[in-house]
């Protein structure tokens, strides 16, 4: 649903359904190393082992979650403004003119 990739993590909201999230986040991480290291021209292990979860209540605005996840550049300093970082998309955006979804 959306996701942001920082200097040195990655934060995704998704919606896994009834699939296993581990194997999610194995397929994820190991297709986007493959595609990471040819890009950058090297071999070997691309992100750490492990990741981190949190499941989203039903009462929790998906929405507000996103811009969480999307602002975190901005309270990281790396941007002054969230459209001004490259490495993040959401779902909820037609045109990335808007800041945060």
């Amino acid at each position: 649903m959306c996701w942001v990739v920082m200097p040195d993590h990655l934060h995704i909201l998704l919606h896994a359904g009834e699939v296993d999230l581990s194997c999610v986040v194995k397929r994820l991480k190991g297709t986007s190393a493959r595609a990471l290291n040819r890009e950058i021209g090297r071999a070997g292990r691309f992100w750490a082992p492990g990741f981190h979860d949190r499941a989203i209540r039903k009462s929790e605005d998906l929405r507000n979650v996103a811009r969480y996840i999307v602002a975190n550049p901005l309270r990281a300093g790396l941007v002054g403004y969230v459209g001004n970082y490259p490495y993040w998309d959401a779902v909820w955006l037609g045109a990335r003119d808007d800041a945060i979804p």
